[in-house]
């Protein structure tokens, strides 16, 4: 521990900049990522193997606007769990900082950590957000949100109803959010090394887009056979027709025995496509946020 312990800005006016940051990089992740989203889990979710004919199913069937399917749930509800996130990062990183005495985090672990409570802190939000928005995007009927919301409620309760599959989602979260933030910081810090930046103010937004597009890329390629797993489950049909029972065990080995480890990995293409642009965006729209409040 240094003699002098750095000054960390611990007051509430620095912990709302962080969350409203996060909420402007959700909206935009969602408005951007959407139609990708729903490809991608009806790949994991059907026999479907084509990204090309479920887009022309989805246009022939479904019409248009069908790609931005369920998007008032994950519009609000990923500006809450990006504000999550982030709040959950700065502030890990603030009580880690404060604790060693340190003047930056070290990439290893304690990003990592600090991007982990990111996803822990975001999970009893993400999780029935996502149960919402999975069952809405795999299905091709049309119920409304509040539909929805009454009739898992009424049947199943709020547990084993709208917090299905919160377990397998809390892992994902944990893997997903470690490695993302370590990748951008990790990044982040490479690009003032080389470019000898006085501050971080001073980096580029194309170099931000860069950063946040890698950092995608890596969540998913590190997360996906969890998140494919979660989506089966979230997915799945309640009471009696259930197939898993909300166990992602059961899950993950009815993809191994069907689909075999490739199963795992079905509908990555799309996801890798969607995690640049959204992954890109919500870093530079939350960095370039930030700058504007000070």
């Amino acid at each position: 521990m240094s003699d002098s312990a750095p000054q960390i800005d611990n007051s509430l006016t620095r912990k709302a900049k962080d969350i409203a940051a996060g909420f402007v990089g959700g909206a935009t992740q969602v408005l951007i990522g959407q139609p990708a989203d729903l490809v991608k889990i009806r790949l994991q979710t059907t026999s479907n193997t084509s990204s090309l004919s479920i887009i022309k199913n989805v246009i022939k069937n479904e019409g248009i606007f069908a790609f931005y399917k369920g998007t008032l749930p994950p519009l609000f509800g990923v500006g809450v769990c990006v504000s999550l996130q982030f709040y959950g990062f700065h502030e890990t990183k603030r009580q880690l900082l404060q604790y060693s005495g340190q003047d930056k985090l070290n990439l290893w672990p304690q990003t990592y950590i600090a991007g982990a409570m990111a996803g822990v802190v975001n999970t009893p939000v993400a999780s029935p957000i996502e149960q919402l928005r999975i069952l809405s995007q795999a299905s091709e009927k049309k119920l409304s949100l509040t539909e929805t919301v009454k009739k898992i409620y009424a049947e199943h309760g709020v547990w084993n109803g709208l917090y299905r599959g919160t377990g397998i989602t809390l892992i994902r979260e944990i893997q997903a959010y470690g490695v993302w933030f370590l990748t951008y910081e990790t990044l982040i810090s490479q690009i003032i090394d080389l470019q000898h930046y006085k501050s971080r103010d001073q980096i580029s937004t194309p170099e931000l887009l860069a950063s946040g597009a890698l950092a995608g890329n890596a969540l998913w390629l590190s997360s996906y056979p969890i998140d494919v797993i979660k989506s089966n489950v979230q997915s799945d049909k309640f009471g009696k027709e259930s197939k898993f029972s909300g166990s992602a065990i059961k899950a993950a080995r009815y993809i191994y025995l069907n689909h075999g480890l490739l199963g795992f990995w079905r509908g990555i293409v799309p996801c890798l496509l969607r995690a640049v642009p959204c992954s890109a965006g919500t870093f530079a729209s939350v960095e370039l946020a930030l700058r504007l409040m000070g």
